[in-house]
């Protein structure tokens, strides 16, 4: 027996504040569904899982974030450059970069005996001075200190 639920469809939709095309009925249980008249009915069949909602199907943004990854990448290479190294990053932000992975470096080599405290205070001081020019230079320079 074939059951019109669509007036079932639309009084579910109303119940539960769902748009009639998210409304699902167990088709085992299709029957009941045309039997349930009151609203009491119908919400004791979605109690009991003979009908529930669909859940809602998104824009997936997954392709859209890859695209923009690559947009970053794209257009960043030396011909499209304009303005000095300074204008794309500051003198202070690279300056701060700089001086942290100096002391950082610093900090390790204190720690695992390479230098002593003496030597880690007057490479330290040079850092902070800006007698340092790069941690290259500071390996250097601790290669010194260590030999006096």
């Amino acid at each position: 027996m074939v059951v019109n639920i669509r007036k079932k469809r639309e009084l579910v939709s109303r119940i539960l504040g769902v748009g009639i095309n998210r409304v699902r009925f167990e088709p085992d249980k299709l029957d009941d569904v045309a039997d349930s008249i009151t609203r009491e009915n119908i919400k004791s069949l979605v109690k009991n899982g003979s009908i529930w909602t669909a859940k809602i199907k998104g824009t997936s943004r997954g392709r859209t974030r890859t695209k923009l990854q690559i947009k970053k990448k794209h257009g960043t290479g030396p011909g499209s450059k304009k303005g000095k190294k300074t204008a794309r990053v500051g003198k202070k932000e690279v300056y701060v970069i700089k001086v942290r992975s100096m002391r950082r470096h610093l900090k390790m080599l204190k720690e695992r005996k390479d230098i002593t405290n003496e030597q880690f205070w007057g490479l330290y001081k040079k850092v902070n001075g800006a007698q340092v020019r790069s941690l290259s230079h500071l390996r250097e320079l601790v290669k010194v200190a260590r030999t006096h």
